[in-house]
């Protein structure tokens, strides 16, 4: 078919919906100079920090968080969700969008109620098993159902019959070679180069237990000579680091160029976000992770694997400890044998088309 005109594209409330978004909004443009992309999100989501610095056009409209329980009574009665559809229905009428693509977060339901009162394509992307309520309520009313991971559609029968297409990835992380970009990375960090680098993120909120545990190991860890690049998340409170370590590490509250710190790093530490999952397979770095446990364990289902394919190692929130740091992460980072067939199983899991695949799969949806 020929090029799209009007795209909507809906997600947010976390990073989690946003940067596949993002990911794949760059992937349209690329392919369709001309096509007109339009974002929906809430007033108060991260999309407003992220989507317009990114160069596209946002419009707000409500989005109200839906109940845990899933009937199509919930859309027939709420005025609520109703006024957000038709706010929504407003914005696709007057870009007169050809297809809604969503990525999850309560501002993707209004779309796909719009869409689906137009009779317009509508294509959901999910990464989580089980899908989020969002996307769960938008498959009542299409077909068209992507998924980010090969074990999804086994796991949950509402995803039996999705295309596994892969995670959108940002380019510079999609189409980051590591070794290339290692020393100017830990250079502008201020890390040696000839000593290895623990990275640790817990998400774009940060995760309190692992920058305990971290910081608890932080003497042993550099008496080892392992230096740390501590991403400790803007929302929590920082933890005191220990003064005159033996080796660098920096403590960052955020830090926009994930490829950077992947650059730099030997070995990650992070949480099993989907995202995460996503982007430290394609680029086939060493990690060990540590899922949410506060959950439906949706993070432990994202990780797992690629554990058993051999690309990381998976710890239970409780057990992570300063001590438990000390025993596995110095002799891992003493072991680059180890860590380079971890990183080429986790390469080998995972895909950096997820793009590419997922347009494929809106085009095949319009036509």
């Amino acid at each position: 078919m020929g090029p799209l005109r009007s795209v909507v594209l809906c997600g947010g409330g976390t990073g989690g919906h946003i940067y596949p978004l993002l990911a794949f909004a760059d992937c349209l443009r690329r392919n369709d100079p001309g096509v007109r992309i339009t974002c929906l999100g809430t007033p108060k989501g991260l999309e407003n920090e992220l989507i317009p610095p990114a160069g596209y056009d946002l419009r707000q409209i409500p989005a109200y968080q839906l109940p845990r329980s899933l009937n199509m009574s919930l859309v027939r009665t709420p005025d609520r969700m109703w006024k957000a559809a038709r706010a929504a229905g407003k914005v696709i009428d007057e870009v007169r969008a050809e297809v809604v693509v969503g990525f999850g977060g309560y501002v993707s339901v209004p779309g796909y109620l719009a869409a689906w009162r137009r009779e317009l394509p509508i294509v959901i992307h999910e990464v989580n098993v089980p899908p989020g309520v969002a996307n769960r309520l938008g498959m009542k009313f299409t077909k068209n159902v992507a998924v980010g991971f090969p074990h999804q559609p086994a796991q949950a029968e509402s995803l039996r019959d999705a295309r596994v297409v892969g995670v959108p990835l940002r380019r510079g992380i999609a189409g980051l070679e590591r070794t290339a970009l290692r020393d100017a990375a830990r250079a502008h960090f201020g890390l040696r180069p000839d000593l290895p680098v623990l990275f640790v993120a817990g998400g774009s909120q940060g995760a309190r237990s692992i920058n305990l545990a971290v910081s608890g190991a932080a003497k042993e860890l550099a008496r080892s000579g392992v230096q740390v690049l501590h991403v400790m998340g803007a929302r929590n409170e920082p933890v005191p680091i220990p003064t005159d370590l033996p080796a660098p590490y920096v403590a960052l509250p955020y830090l926009s160029e994930m490829e950077l710190g992947y650059a730099a790093a030997d070995l990650m530490l992070a949480r099993g976000g989907a995202m995460t999952c996503a982007e430290v397979a394609a680029i086939g770095l060493p990690a060990i992770y540590v899922p949410y446990p506060h959950s439906n364990q949706e993070q432990k289902r994202n990780a797992l694997p690629v554990v058993e394919a051999g690309g990381g190692l998976l710890v239970d929130d409780a057990e992570l400890t300063p001590a438990w740091l000390e025993r596995t992460v110095v002799p891992l980072l003493r072991d680059p044998r180890r860590l380079h067939a971890m990183g080429a199983a986790a390469a080998a899991y995972g895909r950096r088309d997820g793009d590419v695949a997922l347009l494929n799969f809106v085009y095949e949806a319009v036509a």
